[in-house]
């Protein structure tokens, strides 16, 4: 058996010391899940203390028979540790900027639904707010994320279902991370399937509140799918 192998039997044996020097000797490996999970309202120490806890957890639960590597077993424990926690206290910090944003913005929708008698359009909400599209993108997604992929649209769509994920909540497609992929698509398409997928619009609702034609609605979630796609693709 390798030392490294050693040093994480004594931990789960139970010795301090060899823990500690399991922590030290993992840095890199529990850093770089950590990583992941910067800006999101939590202090980068705390996400530290939080994978080193689910690192422990993993020494604790790694089975040396089985010949699994052990960073293999180790970094989704790790990352879970720290989902986990971020789930349980709020899967995403809001900053009160972005709550008056998101309040403003609701009051504004429904005040120029009434007078329109329909979704009112981006360029005029926009207009309503002094707020540009994409600030009204970023206030949508940090505040109105879905609960699960399982959402569906108007025609019965689902994330989950169009990304081909088999395992979303628990997997690589979580939530936090289909909101950095979704915030790193093209404006338009980003749109589209915030308006899809989020707000559960058809694809003729769409075309009005972004005032273009169906056909580029469609054209636009075709891309925005295939660019999520290949951000979970291995």
């Amino acid at each position: 058996m390798s030392a490294a192998l050693e040093l994480l039997r004594a931990a789960q044996e139970g010795d301090r010391d060899a823990c500690e020097r399991a922590v030290i000797e993992n840095n890199g490996l529990i850093w770089s899940v950590v990583r992941r999970y910067y800006g999101r309202g939590v202090d980068a120490e705390d996400l530290y203390q939080l994978g080193c806890l689910g690192f422990l957890k993993a020494v604790q639960g790694f089975d040396f028979d089985y010949g699994t590597c052990f960073s293999t077993y180790a970094v989704p424990k790790i990352a879970g540790e720290i989902r986990r926690f971020l789930r349980d206290d709020g899967a995403v910090k809001v900053s009160r900027s972005i709550r008056e944003q998101a309040q403003m913005l609701y009051t504004v929708r429904e005040r120029l639904r009434q007078e329109l008698g329909r979704e009112p359009l981006l360029s005029e909400l926009s207009e309503a707010t002094n707020l540009t599209t994409d600030e009204i993108a970023r206030t949508e997604l940090a505040t109105d994320t879905p609960e699960s992929l399982q959402q569906e649209t108007a025609e019965g769509l689902t994330l989950e279902g169009t990304l081909g994920t088999e395992a979303p909540e628990e997997g690589l497609v979580e939530r936090i991370a289909l909101r950095q992929a979704i915030d790193g698509l093209p404006e338009k398409e980003r749109m589209t399937i915030l308006l899809r997928y989020f707000k559960s619009l058809t694809q003729e609702q769409t075309a009005r509140v972004l005032g273009v034609s169906q056909v580029q609605i469609s054209r636009l979630e075709r891309r925005g799918l295939q660019h999520l796609r290949e951000s979970f693709e291995p």
